[in-house]
């Protein structure tokens, strides 16, 4: 009886210790797995107890990263567009610049341009008119349709000069007095003469500009470049500013001496002999 109780004291006794033995296995085992989760979620530490960095390997977002790269180029195409814009910009500023120098440029070389073709060559047309009881009118042109660049009325009446030319050859010198003060002008931008006839004085001269009667008659003689003639009248009665016109109209050369003479001298159509009419101006 003893014998068996010892016996089944010793069966409990090693199954208890091999339930404890198991149990205590079991949990060391579960104490190990906590261990292990504990160190890979926390930060690990080193011998010395410090605490390593562990490098976490990110991954972007496809679609993040194209939204800033797409954004990205909206930016730099805006300031593309900004640049673009603002050298057009300059561009025409500097076209509209350009174009009004050219312009005033164009302008000014066509005010020289015409005040050019208002002076006079060394061929001229000259026209000498007036009414039968009038005064004479000598008129210069460079050509037969511009401006006068020289018109000037003369006391002597133009039946006397007619009367002066059918004897002979005629001298008209034209003189005017040089101030030293005054700004020196074109001599015949001069405004009064005195005037000389074959050596007699005859009054004095004055500078006309052209009118719309003057110029009436211009045109009348426009087509004829050499001759003399009357022109039909008004139908008024004849006075010294209406009636019928006298006219001579032939071609001058002009000769320069210097800045204070000038000579016109009347062309022969043969070229022969001295011309039939001369006009001097002079400063003196």
């Amino acid at each position: 009886m003893k014998t068996i109780m010892a016996k089944s004291f010793q069966d409990l006794s090693s199954k208890r210790q091999f339930h404890w033995t198991a149990k205590v296995s079991n949990e060391e085992q579960e104490q190990e797995q906590e261990e292990v989760t504990s160190k890979d979620s926390s930060p690990n530490r080193n011998e010395g107890g410090k605490t390593e960095n562990i490098k976490v390997h990110s991954f972007k977002n496809p679609q993040v990263s194209n939204t800033k790269s797409s954004t990205l180029n909206t930016i730099h195409e805006n300031k593309a567009e900004d640049k673009q814009e603002s050298s057009s910009a300059t561009r025409r500023k500097l076209q509209t610049i350009a174009v009004a120098r050219l312009k005033s440029v164009l302008t000014a070389f066509g005010r020289n341009r015409s005040n050019f073709q208002q002076g006079l060559g060394t061929r001229v047309v000259g026209t000498l008119f007036g009414h039968r009881r009038g005064h004479v009118h000598f008129a210069f042109q460079k050509d037969s349709t511009s401006q006068p660049a020289f018109l000037v009325e003369l006391a002597t009446p133009i039946s006397g000069l007619v009367r002066e030319m059918a004897s002979g050859l005629v001298r008209i010198a034209l003189e005017c007095d040089k101030e030293e003060e005054k700004k020196v002008s074109r001599l015949i931008d001069e405004p009064v003469w005195r005037t000389y006839c074959n050596g007699k004085k005859c009054g004095f001269a004055t500078r006309r500009e052209i009118g719309a009667k003057e110029l009436q008659i211009l045109k009348a003689v426009e087509p004829i470049s050499m001759g003399a003639g009357v022109l039909p009248g008004n139908g008024e009665e004849e006075s010294a500013d209406s009636g019928e016109i006298m006219y001579m109209r032939a071609k001058f050369e002009r000769v320069i001496g210097s800045r204070d003479s000038e000579a016109f001298y009347m062309m022969n159509p043969d070229s022969n002999g001295a011309p039939e009419l001369s006009i001097y101006l002079l400063r003196v």
